[in-house]
């Protein structure tokens, strides 16, 4: 306890002071990283050196994956907001069932969405179309398996979310990511049963669409294709062909507000949602930049319950350099890694980009201690899809491509021939056996 870096310290009073003063969150952050900063430039220094100079190299380190949440976030609100005036929502209840049942299918749409969307994208448009369907009162339960849903469908997909994008980067093939949705499968069965019925019991569905309800905004609705298609398309072109360029700058957020921009002369966004949502924007940058500078070195042995825990810390730690200390590590099996990180930020309301981006659409979100009671079927979920993955597939690890490529370069600098040994014991079987045949009697 004593050799404790202080700057764990400061992390724990941030994330304390995030949970009571939920409505002071982002003045939280900014003190917290601030303090740290300060308390590194005076004392302890960065990881690429000290003073100033390692603050300067540490944010050459960090802005792309900073800079790129902060576009994402931004961009999202204004895709929420073009996905709204399109009144697409408002014919929802046309297509869900008017019981419990609809709000499972909405969740599914989120769970579908998130596979081959960013989660932030399957996030924010789920909690549009649950604000429409439930009249506006949506509760905080409902809103957290939206998170839930929505990690949970991002956990199997090398396209859907950060951690498995860095993951497929890294060399990690997506079959063996894929399997992580026989885990967020089994989460999501908890986490709908459990959401929609209760969201049932605080507001049903709106049965029927109200006659007096606006036409569907057709080239609205076509703008919403065209920034989920450019979000999808540079998620995909960057990552399968150009990989060792995505650390250069923030692409994926700068393609999805270009297309922004170019589609704002078919209909034009209302800006004025960017302040609000520039706020949590905000607060997460400076969570995700305060988690950078803690000084974590290393994980704990790879193993299946330290990839069970970094899932319980990633809902209050930050996933990505989580999951980039892993993939330096190596050892692990990367499916069950990627819903444990993927899935496992669900659990708190800033524990992933998802939960923030919904939260600058229901700011009563940002509530820790409501988050936990009325979401506590999240961590239920993410225990229960963690079991049934390691009963069904066991613990497989696997070596990264940049691993396997340095294990074969230390092979060749040291000679190792991987198909000595079997010639060496087919050698010795022959030996033996002639050596046999020569003293069996009768054999000349």
């Amino acid at each position: 306890m004593l050799n404790t870096p202080v700057e764990f310290y400061i992390f724990g009073l941030t994330l304390a002071g995030v949970a009571l003063l939920h409505k002071r969150t982002l003045m939280v952050a900014v003190a917290g990283l601030l303090a740290t900063i300060a308390y590194k430039l005076a004392y302890s220094g960065f990881a690429h050196g000290v003073g100033w100079a390692g603050f300067g190299l540490h944010l050459g380190h960090e802005w792309v994956i900073l800079s790129n949440l902060l576009l994402l976030l931004l961009g999202f609100a204004v895709l929420a907001n073009q996905f709204e005036l399109s009144h697409i929502p408002d014919v929802m209840p046309r297509l869900l069932p008017d019981n419990w049942l609809g709000g499972a299918a909405l969740l599914l749409i989120v769970f579908v969405m998130s596979t081959i969307l960013d989660n932030i994208a399957a996030a924010v448009i789920g909690a549009v179309i649950a604000r429409k369907v439930y009249g506006g009162r949506v509760s905080l339960g409902f809103l957290a398996a939206i998170v839930a849903c929505s990690n949970a469908g991002g956990a199997g997909s090398v396209i859907g979310d950060t951690t498995t994008t860095m993951m497929w980067i890294a060399g990690v093939s997506p079959l063996v990511v894929l399997k992580a949705f026989i885990a967020s499968g089994v989460a999501f069965v908890v986490v709908a049963g459990f959401a929609s019925a209760a969201q049932h019991r605080h507001q049903p569905i709106i049965a029927h669409v109200p006659g007096d309800a606006p036409p569907v905004d057709g080239l609205r609705m076509l703008v919403v294709v065209l920034l989920l298609a450019a979000l999808l398309g540079t998620n995909f072109v960057g990552n399968a062909y150009f990989p060792s360029q995505q650390g250069l700058a923030p692409w994926l957020g700068l393609g999805l507000w270009g297309a922004i921009l170019v589609t704002q002369v078919i209909r034009s966004p209302d800006w004025s949602v960017l302040p609000e949502a520039g706020r949590g924007a905000a607060f997460l940058v400076c969570l995700v930049g305060l988690a950078s500078l803690m000084p974590v070195e290393s994980l704990p042995p790879a193993s299946w319950p330290s990839a069970l825990g970094l899932g319980f810390l990633s809902a209050v730690f930050d996933n990505i350099p989580l999951t980039a200390l892993a993939l330096k590590q190596g050892g692990y099996d990367w499916g069950v890694l990627a819903f444990a990180v993927g899935f496992g930020g669900s659990m708190m309301w800033f524990g992933s980009s998802a939960g923030v981006a919904v939260s600058n659409l229901f700011p009563e979100a940002r509530s820790v201690g409501g988050w936990l009671k009325q979401g506590w079927f999240v961590p239920v979920g993410y225990v229960a899809g963690f079991l049934v993955l390691l009963l069904a597939q066991g613990w497989v690890p696997s070596a990264t491509r940049a691993q396997a490529e340095g294990a074969a370069v230390e092979a060749a600098e040291h000679h190792v021939d991987p198909n000595a040994a079997a010639r060496f014991w087919g050698d010795a079987r022959g030996l033996v056996d002639r050596a046999l045949a020569a003293a069996a009697p009768g054999e000349r």
